[in-house]
């Protein structure tokens, strides 16, 4: 491990704007940073001290020079020492939010910037954490980050997810498995008054995805006696909490039979498998089909994987976005809910809204916003970085 004394220095460019590293942008593009031979023949994860174009240190940054995040900031102090000890802070901090939150230990535990540890992932699943190290200076400190997080939560087991996509930008592998204890490969999580079955070891990122949480609840006020379509339902995100809720009944669709399984099982583990049905389909076949059967649903819920996941996808992802309000809206019963999701960071709010109410004006739906949502707080946001807030959900009230 590098000493601080014997830290490599990057520097901003002249241009590059000093004060907002100073007040909290964790993040250094390549266009601002001077990018010499010396600079770029840094291991991707090294520490370097941060300085302005003064040479003035600013932060401790940790480089990537193949991407275009080039810089993160880990610590406004240039000396600090990223030890185990440095973890148990940070993730004593994380924890003390959670733990005000929730009366159970399942929760997203570290949002990456949004909780000081950039690129860092964390889901709890009771006794067990898995862990998305998605950045290059992550996974050469996996040693001491296991430690502080089993010192700091007392859990047994921690699993590492190498899905996710940001890793292959960093130059990582794919390369899953556990780092403590023996995590097991899947867990019920009680979660909205329903029961959830995360696959920790072969599901979609971390098992389940915690940030959906009051959009759930949200949902489920729709539900009583209500019969609900979910649309890329994942392990039946939406569809359990409505039927825990009290629905009528609820149709999950999704494209992936492994996670059907995993949201019948949840349905059994609820006890309300009786009114639960699923079907295999990609999402907009599911919704054209649907139309041609004449069905009509009291609550739809379309929540797609990300349709922008880049600025470069936009324009494509805001098509999509309309196709699935478009297709969707015809199913809901007169009087009856529309809740639309996107999880594209690069599709901010109002763009994605205005591709929604695009969509349902198309089908000849008129309509109410009762409701806009994001995240839970468990996936805090960090104030300089609209990326954090990537979640966003509408409820529409289609009118008769």
């Amino acid at each position: 491990m590098t000493a601080p004394d014997t830290r490599p220095t990057i520097r901003l460019k002249p241009k590059a704007d000093a004060r907002a590293i100073r007040h909290g942008m964790p993040w250094v593009y390549a266009d601002d940073l001077v990018t010499d031979r010396r600079t770029k023949a840094l291991a991707p994860g090294s520490l370097a001290v941060l300085e302005d174009a003064e040479r003035a240190p600013l932060a401790l940054a940790t480089i990537t020079p193949a991407s275009k995040i080039i810089a993160r900031v880990l610590d406004a102090d240039p000396q600090a020492e990223i030890d185990q000890a440095w973890f148990s802070t940070r993730l004593a901090r994380a924890l003390a939010l959670r733990e005000t939150l929730y009366d159970a230990p399942f929760y997203r535990l570290v949002h990456a910037e949004g909780d000081g540890l950039p690129g860092l992932i964390i889901d709890r699943f009771g006794d067990t954490c898995v862990l998305q190290p998605n950045a290059a200076w992550l996974e050469a400190r996996l040693a001491p980050l296991t430690a502080a997080l089993q010192e700091v939560t007392g859990v047994a087991h921690v699993l590492k997810s190498a899905s996710g996509r940001a890793r292959a930008l960093e130059g990582l592998d794919d390369a899953s498995g556990p780092l403590a204890g023996a995590p097991p490969a899947r867990i019920a999580v009680p979660m909205t008054g329903a029961t959830y079955i995360a696959d920790l070891a072969g599901g979609q990122k971390t098992g389940l995805f915690y940030d959906q949480r009051p959009n759930h609840a949200f949902a489920a006020r729709f539900a009583k006696g209500a019969r609900v379509l979910d649309v890329f339902s994942h392990v039946g995100g939406f569809a359990l909490a409505a039927l825990a809720a009290g629905a009528q009944s609820a149709l999950a669709v999704d494209g992936s039979a492994p996670a059907l399984a995993l949201a019948e099982e949840g349905a059994a583990a609820t006890g309300v498998a009786d009114r639960f049905a699923t079907r295999k389909s990609d999402a907009f076949a599911a919704l054209e089909t649907l139309a041609t059967e004449g069905a009509q649903f009291d609550l739809v819920i379309c929540d797609p994987p990300a349709f922008a996941p880049a600025k470069s996808a936009l324009g494509q992802g805001l098509r999509a976005y309309e196709r699935v309000a478009r297709l969707a809206a015809p199913l809901v019963a007169p009087g009856g809910a529309l809740m639309l999701c996107s999880c594209s960071h690069a599709a901010e709010l109002a763009k994605f809204r205005a591709a929604c109410l695009r969509g349902v004006g198309r089908a000849g739906r008129a309509s109410q916003i009762v409701y806009t949502g994001g995240a839970g707080p468990d996936h805090p946001l960090h104030p300089q970085l609209g990326e954090t807030g990537y979640l966003k959900t509408l409820m529409l009230r289609l009118l008769p």
